[in-house]
């Protein structure tokens, strides 16, 4: 019982990183489909709840002392920008576990200045959405697909 707790404590924590880690190692533990698809969403957002309410704080009292000022204008900052545009809170949302990671597209978000309320409802239904799918899809093909890299 203690080593199942630890593996989902553990799995919980790589999912607030990667959103991925959650079907895939859910699967590789053994865990139920719904019990896979609570860690994930969890996960995710722990990590939404604490980088679109300690955001600011972090960037502003850790980050800004642990890291050099950097140039504003750069590439990956254009980019974002460009990403902001076409496709807003929803589609930055709908796209964080494919493209962003979970830390990535909340810290976008929070950095345009979208409403928190508006941030967590959508990384809600972003996450519970592609984590129902992702852990469908390795539920159902895992093994097939699986086999030939444990054989």
């Amino acid at each position: 019982m203690e080593g199942e707790i630890l593996k989902g404590i553990t799995i919980f924590l790589l999912t607030m990183l990667k959103f991925i880690a959650g079907p895939t190692l859910g699967y590789a533990a053994g865990f139920s489909f719904v019990v896979t698809v609570g860690i994930t969403v969890g996960g995710m957002m722990s990590s939404v709840f604490l980088f679109t309410y300690l955001g600011t704080l972090l960037r502003e009292k850790v980050l800004s002392r642990l890291f050099k000022r950097r140039r504003t204008f750069t590439k990956r900052n254009r980019r974002f920008v460009q990403i902001w545009k076409k496709y807003g809170l929803s589609g930055v949302a709908f796209l964080t576990p494919l493209i962003f990671t979970p830390i990535g597209g909340t810290v976008l978000l929070t950095a345009f200045g979208s409403p928190r309320p508006k941030i967590i409802l959508m990384m809600l239904i972003s996450a519970t959405l592609w984590s129902l799918f992702f852990t469908a899809l390795i539920y159902l093909f895992g093994t097939t697909f699986l086999e030939d890299f444990i054989l």
